[in-house]
């Protein structure tokens, strides 16, 4: 006896997903997942949330090679816990020498970019254009007049980070304005030198700065106003061979490398090994080069001193 044929057994519908509703189907209504996370308020996925690491938190130190947290760095001064000064930028040299950081921006002349059109792997107009962008100056001199501890004075900082301090048209310039601005003020002039030295893109008008500054030096000595260098690492080559090394006092912040020519091109010429801290402030001062070494947080004390002595009694000396 034949079998009647079986019907297909009918599929679970709700087990698909979908629910019967009388003779039609409809999609079960979406369930939305979640970690354990998810059951917490709003608030609190973003207090777990992952946060970008700010960049240059961390510093390292050149002697040592110990990480330096940057807010402690900056908060000593830039001067790391083994002692070694880093180099530092005009808005900081300003606001660590002035009284209470208050200063006044004394501007200088505007001088050529380019006027040789030189170029040697990209054209210097264009390395004039990267180092303007990455310090937000327009040359490596800065100038500004305030009081340090209580006695007006004009400062000029030469900014390494600037294609290395190199002295140019555009420097020269600054530096004269400083003098001037000192001159007319009646007050010293205090200059924080940091230089590789001419800039050779410039060649012999880079050149013409050294006896320019050394002009406007004469022009404060014959004011009778006090020129007073602070050299910093590093002081190398003509500026060295010029303004930087006529200050009626000399003073260096320590373990500054000062010189003509650096070390390496030294060894390289004479082949003979030179001795241990060769050309640092700590050599110049047995040497007789300079006055004295003074820590950064100290320069603005012993400045300030300095001065007050230096321009003791102008006030009651007799109108020329």
């Amino acid at each position: 006896m034949a079998k009647a044929p079986q019907k297909p057994p009918v599929a679970d519908d709700s087990q698909n997903g979908l629910e019967v509703d009388g003779g039609g189907m409809a999609p079960r209504p979406h369930r939305e997942r979640g970690g354990w996370l998810a059951r917490f308020a709003p608030g609190v996925r973003n207090l777990v949330a992952k946060r970008e690491t700010p960049e240059n938190l961390w510093v390292k130190c050149p002697d040592t090679g110990e990480m330096i947290y940057r807010p402690d760095l900056e908060a000593a001064w830039w001067v790391t816990p083994a002692g070694r000064h880093m180099r530092i930028g005009p808005d900081q040299r300003f606001a660590y020498t002035f009284d209470g950081g208050q200063h006044e921006d004394v501007p200088t002349p505007p001088a050529a970019d380019d006027p040789l059109k030189f170029a040697m792997g990209k054209p210097y107009r264009d390395s004039l254009a990267s180092a303007r962008k990455s310090t937000g100056e327009k040359s490596a001199v800065a100038v500004a007049a305030g009081q340090i501890k209580g006695v007006p004075a004009v400062a000029m900082v030469q900014d390494f980070a600037f294609m290395g301090g190199s002295l140019g048209m555009a420097e020269g310039e600054g530096f004269i304005a400083a003098a001037h601005a000192a001159i007319k003020r009646d007050c010293p002039l205090v200059a924080f030198t940091a230089s590789g030295g001419a800039r050779m893109q410039e060649s012999a008008l880079a050149l013409m700065q050294l006896a320019r500054a050394t002009l406007a030096i004469e022009e404060m000595k014959r004011a009778r106003l006090p020129y007073i260098v602070v050299l910093t690492d590093p002081t190398t080559g003509g500026v060295t061979a010029s303004y930087a090394m006529l200050g009626d006092i000399q003073f260096a912040e320590p373990g500054a490398l000062i010189g003509f020519t650096g070390p390496r091109v030294i060894e390289q010429t004479i082949r003979e090994t030179l001795p241990p801290g060769f050309q640092r402030s700590e050599y110049l001062i047995e040497k007789g080069a300079i006055d004295n070494i003074v820590s950064r947080k100290e320069l603005p004390n012993v400045l300030g001193s300095v001065l007050k002595t230096l321009m003791m009694g102008r006030a009651r000396r007799p109108a020329a």
